[in-house]
């Protein structure tokens, strides 16, 4: 079953065109990973799956139904959770404060629970009662992390989680995701880290100048080293003659 589906989407801010019809699909129960370079429209693309900018083209349907044109909440309620890209959390909310409100909200009761949350990230039930600015960059992302999950949702949208943290917490990330798909959530993963988005995912697109320009398993994407240094490669710096 198609847990999500984006057909032929067109996002713009303002007269710039991001999208230019984009399609894809997350199975139930997978990890897909949406890869590319920045600024090729994977930030844009998880923004119009939670509503924040509504596609003016194109069909986004989540569990069989059209999500493209509701309001973020209404998104949240039916049951995708969002990692931003930055954590985005609260600087005068506390640990445990933030957890709450999550919880408060929760789609279901069961499954994540603040202490499961606490049990998966042992730092949090530590930093319970910090401000959360006072927290390092990478318990930050854990919180951002649990708070998203607290909440039970059936997708998982995940915005570069790895980004600007040590190897430990990305470990750590990717241990999370994949105990995710086994207990049957389903994760649309935008990332950078290539290794870790190869390890951890079931599918694999790649996003350049607001197209899928690459569809595959992880493990034909490996062998690709081709496709790997024409989309995901750093791109060659451009010089005036």
């Amino acid at each position: 079953m198609k847990i999500l589906e984006l057909i032929d989407v067109h996002t713009y801010y303002g007269d710039s065109h991001i999208l230019n019809g984009v399609s894809l699909q997350v199975e139930e129960g997978s990890v897909v990973a949406l890869l590319g370079r920045n600024g090729m429209g994977k930030t844009t693309t998880i923004s119009s799956i939670m509503g924040f900018n509504p596609p003016r083209d194109g069909l986004i349907r989540f569990k069989g139904e059209k999500i493209s044109g509701l309001p973020p909440h209404r998104i949240s309620q039916a049951g995708v959770a969002l990692v931003p890209q930055g954590r985005h959390i609260f600087p005068s909310l506390t640990v445990a404060e933030h957890l709450m409100i999550a919880e408060h909200h929760a789609k279901k009761r069961d499954g994540w629970s603040i202490e499961k949350a606490y049990s998966a990230f042992p730092v949090l039930r530590r930093r319970a009662n910090s401000w959360a600015n006072l927290m390092s960059g990478g318990e930050q992302q854990l919180l951002s992390i649990a708070r998203a999950l607290v909440t039970n949702p059936d997708l998982l949208l995940v915005d570069e989680p790895s980004e600007g943290l040590a190897p430990l917490i990305v470990q750590q990330i990717a241990d999370i995701i994949s105990e995710l798909r086994n207990e049957g959530t389903s994760v649309l993963l935008v990332e950078q880290n290539l290794p870790m988005a190869l390890k951890i995912s079931d599918y694999v697109y790649i996003l350049s100048k607001g197209e899928i320009v690459y569809q595959s398993t992880p493990t034909e994407l490996d062998k690709n080293k081709e496709v790997q240094d024409k989309f995901l490669g750093v791109e060659p710096v451009q010089t005036s003659e």
